[in-house]
């Protein structure tokens, strides 16, 4: 499915195109940020539009590159979706600088170099949103923002896919419950939903699904057609089946049946399958779906200025791996929800324990397989760096992030439309901007 990530090659294409993203796309001929900006393309302007510049459903290429520029930000207009409220009261407002504060800050910020990993030569941080495709960028510092760009398909009153940072609001969701005590999550999978039958998730630990040390078989080699990733993503089809069809109908009857691969709890493996099977975990324990314990738990009590929205199967079950599309000011209002360990705008949403728990990361010796991140670890659905800072991070394909640094008092909020889907190759570029951004804003008073 194309909200997820992999993949067993991606330590290969790190390494080979660790020089700098925007060379290697230029090498193979792919459009410049500049020229396959929606805008530029034409991509469903007129009324109607040319047949050439239609992006449509069910041809099913709208998230091939470059229409995925465009289709980042319309997502419902091809999938059905279930909102994720943000109430009715009054949203809360972020706070700025004064604005020759803030305009004298972003000239700052855009005209920071640095070094990308294992480069020959510095990039500027405005260099660095052109590379990586960018579609939205905003961070905050001590609770302002000081910095703040749209992009392409993206305006401050749009919403963007964010992909697998879905999980994270999943995993955030399950580690609420758990703090609270209304989820146990020593308690394996079958003691919680006993319908799960035989499938290798039924003696996995709420944890193990949680962190991501399953063992349990899903292969997401998008160049291999039969992969279980296209098998999940027909089960998932909101759309009408093949009268010849007899797979799994939906997310969670594709999870009745998956196989085992490797034993429960030894090694992290990313795989999309586990965030939809924590997903109908809190959903039972709750008695809600995702996505009204997200608008209960989340958007309504941070003051959301926005609704977001989910995708769902045929059968309505909200897509917990990678299905939300939200605004990018809401996204930096989550991101300063954990900065600040549940606390935000004069009230407590979430114990501080879920905050410094998922910020403490998970087991290091049981992450491999992500070379751009190479003291990570893995907990609750968020990717923890253990670097000098203590960041983690929210992160899904494509390019999409909610970095957090506590050290530097940072929120950086990331949207993309990058060419390809592994963030292994924005890594060597973003990584390295990110902390000379923190650093810069150390300096500042």
């Amino acid at each position: 499915m194309w909200f997820s990530t992999s993949k067993a090659g991606v330590a290969a294409a790190v390494v080979a195109l660790a020089t700098g993203a925007q060379m290697a796309l230029a090498e193979t001929g792919v459009l410049s940020a500049q020229d396959s900006d929606p805008t530029v393309m034409g991509w469903m302007q007129g009324f109607p539009p040319p047949d050439e510049r239609l992006i449509t459903q069910p041809d099913a290429n709208y998230f091939s590159f470059p229409k995925l520029r465009w289709s980042v930000c319309h997502l419902r207009e091809f999938l059905p979706t279930e909102e994720i409220s943000r109430g009715t009261g009054a949203p809360i407002p972020l706070s700025y600088p004064s604005p020759a504060r803030f305009a004298d800050l972003a000239r700052q910020i855009d005209a920071l170099t640095f070094r990308p990993t294992n480069a020959t030569e510095d990039m500027t941080w405005d260099q660095s949103l052109y590379a990586n495709y960018t579609d939205g960028m905003l961070i905050m510092h001590k609770g302002q923002v000081v910095y703040e760009r749209y992009f392409g398909c993206l305006r401050e009153d749009g919403k963007h896919a964010i992909m697998s940072m879905t999980k994270s609001i999943t995993g955030l969701l399950a580690e609420i419950l758990v703090a609270e005590g209304v989820l146990d999550d020593s308690l394996t999978v079958k003691d919680i939903i006993p319908e799960i039958g035989q499938s290798a998730f039924a003696t996995a630990t709420v944890r193990e699904v949680m962190d991501m040390t399953t063992g349990v078989q899903y292969s997401e080699d998008y160049s291999d057609p039969e992969a279980d990733i296209w098998v999940y993503s027909r089960a998932a089809s909101p759309l009408p089946k093949p009268a010849d069809y007899d797979g799994p109908d939906g997310y969670w009857e594709y999870l009745q049946q998956v196989g085992p691969e490797g034993a429960h709890g030894e090694a992290f493996h990313y795989k999309t399958i586990n965030s939809d099977m924590l997903g109908w975990v809190i959903s039972r324990v709750t008695g809600k779906a995702v996505t009204e314990l997200a608008s209960e738990r989340l958007w309504r009590p941070m003051g959301a200025e926005m609704d977001a929205y989910q995708t769902v199967d045929g059968k309505g079950v909200p897509f917990a791996g990678g299905g939300v599309t939200a605004g990018l000011r809401d996204l930096a209002r989550l991101g300063q929800l954990m900065l600040n360990e549940g606390a935000l705008n004069g009230k407590r949403v979430f114990p501080a324990a879920v905050a410094q728990t998922i910020a403490g990361g998970g087991d290091q010796s049981k992450f491999s397989g992500f070379p751009s991140i190479p003291n990570g670890s893995y907990t609750s659905q968020w990717w923890v760096f253990h670097n000098d800072h203590g960041a983690y991070a929210a992160r899904g394909v494509h390019g999409q992030t909610i970095y957090v640094d506590p050290t530097a008092d940072m929120v950086l909020v990331r949207l993309a439309s990058y060419p390809r889907a592994q963030n292994g190759f924005i890594d060597p570029t973003s990584l390295p901007a990110y902390q000379a951004v923190a650093e810069f804003l150390m300096t500042q008073n």
